[in-house]
């Protein structure tokens, strides 16, 4: 009997083992969904912090990218920036109007601001955050062209009535003095107008934020429609935007957020790298180092420290140049002005060349960087200018100072030197022919004069390999006596 109880339990125990095991593999299988499903992705987490440079289009240029091999599902932009180079925030407009990756610009934290190319950036983006006691906005374009100070052209007068006002009039009291100002700030108003119909925003504010500098706080920016997220933290940001659809080069796309990890992505040494080259005033110090380790070099062949230093130097200096804004006829008048500076030293031309190379050098600095508002400090052109204007009349007022001086070498040095005449002179042809002894060298010589063995004579000229003299005494007709 209990042989028999004892077979049933084990026989019902197999029962419940077969009738179970589908069901914790099917309760893993879930889990294991489940799971997947409370991690769906990654998010990269971009920085900027600062001015938008070409070492920040470089940092977020890379940062997309990788986004895209990685197959990231989301890319945030954390920015904080007081605006920078037109040129770069259009590469990197571009950029994030092309990326397969959504991208998400957020202005954080509280306290940040997206200003000037951080407005054209947050209207770029596929979505616009903000954190609260943020500002976007004043996205006017500066330095446009013409060197400081320079009138502006003058205006044709509007056709319409100037009695009209209204909103065009207000509209005209913003478009700049110049012609070339009139121009980009027009171009500006229709690029981020462009931004704007695309991603679903206010456009007329935008225009307003173009043409009258105006700013906006997080909320209010918000509620006129510019921003579509007020977030307190990115994983506030995430929840919010889950289920968002937005437009991206290939159509619409529905976000998925809630559930994604963010993976930190800081700039790197090559960011910092590329930070430090393309200041500007940066790169002028280098092409300037450059330059003159390079002359150095060639006046003292084989010195070898300032041609490896001036090599280096202007490599870095025309990398920085051709990421930069460079006007290159302001680059050009440096480098001329620079070789007039050092021909001076060596052909003086009593101010002439060095005075324009100065002057070349001063323009083509003032307008290296002309057309953008990162243009070169000015104490720095005017220090250096200083600096190669004492160099300048170091050389000039050195080279007047050897004039005076006697010379000490030459045929000119021969000039009026004693000699000795070392045989009595014969007549010949109607000059007298001899030979004397000069600086210890023995010379052929020709007088007008008799002149005798042992007499001293005085040099007058240089006559290739023969000296003309004259008896330094002309009273004396007898040879000296010893």
């Amino acid at each position: 009997m209990a042989m028999i109880c004892s077979q049933r339990l084990k026989h019902s125990l197999f029962a419940w083992m077969l009738a179970l095991g589908p069901l914790l593999v099917l309760a893993g299988y879930v889990q294991a969904q489940s799971s997947g499903s409370a991690s769906s992705g990654n998010a990269r987490l971009l920085t900027v912090n600062g001015a938008i440079s070409p070492a920040t289009m470089d940092y977020l240029m890379r940062g997309l990218e990788q986004a895209a091999d990685d197959q990231d599902q989301l890319v945030i932009i954390a920015m904080d920036t007081p605006g920078g180079l037109m040129s770069s925030m259009r590469s990197i407009i571009k950029a994030i109007l092309a990326s397969p990756v959504p991208v998400v610009t957020y202005v954080s934290p509280s306290g940040a601001r997206a200003a000037s190319a951080g407005t054209y950036i947050l209207y770029g983006s596929h979505i616009a955050a903000m954190a609260p006691a943020t500002h976007l906005g004043s996205a006017t374009p500066v330095q446009m062209g013409g060197l400081p100070g320079q009138p502006e052209e003058p205006r044709a007068p509007d056709k319409q009535s100037p009695s009209t006002g209204g909103e065009d009039a207000s509209k005209d009291s913003h478009q700049g003095g110049s012609a070339m100002e009139r121009k980009v700030l027009e171009d500006a108003v229709a690029y981020i107008r462009g931004l704007a119909d695309r991603h679903g925003r206010n456009a007329d504010w935008a225009e307003r934020a173009v043409r009258e500098a105006v700013n906006l706080n997080a909320n209010d920016a918000l509620k006129q429609n510019v921003v579509d997220v007020v977030a307190r933290d990115i994983p506030d940001l995430l929840q919010q935007i889950d289920g968002r659809k937005v437009i991206m080069a290939d159509g619409e796309r529905v976000l998925q957020t809630a559930n994604l990890t963010v993976e930190r992505a800081d700039p790197g040494w090559r960011t910092d790298l590329l930070s430090v080259l393309t200041d500007p005033n940066v790169a002028y110090f280098l092409m300037i180092i450059g330059f003159y380790g390079l002359i150095f070099e060639l006046a003292n062949p084989g010195s070898l420290f300032p041609g490896v230093i001036g090599a280096i130097c202007l490599v870095l200096a025309l990398f920085a140049f051709q990421v930069l804004s460079v006007n290159y006829a302001g680059l050009a008048l440096i480098l001329l002005g620079l070789a007039f500076i050092v021909a001076e030293a060596f052909m003086p031309s009593f101010g002439v060349m060095g005075l324009g190379g100065l002057a070349a050098f001063v323009v083509g600095s003032v307008i290296l960087m002309d057309g953008t508002h990162q243009a070169i400090s000015l104490p720095i052109i005017g220090g250096t200018a200083a600096v190669a204007g004492g160099f300048l009349l170091w050389a000039v007022t050195r080279f007047v100072g050897l004039r005076k001086r006697r010379v000490v070498s030459g045929k000119e040095q021969m000039q009026g030197e004693s000699g000795i005449a070392l045989d009595t002179f014969v007549i010949d042809d109607d000059h007298y022919k001899g030979h004397v002894r000069l600086n210890g060298e023995r010379w052929n010589a020709t007088s007008t004069a008799a002149v005798h063995e042992g007499q001293t004579v005085r040099v007058e000229a240089i006559d290739g390999l023969t000296a003309r003299v004259s008896r330094q005494d002309d009273t004396a007709d007898a040879p000296t006596t010893h």
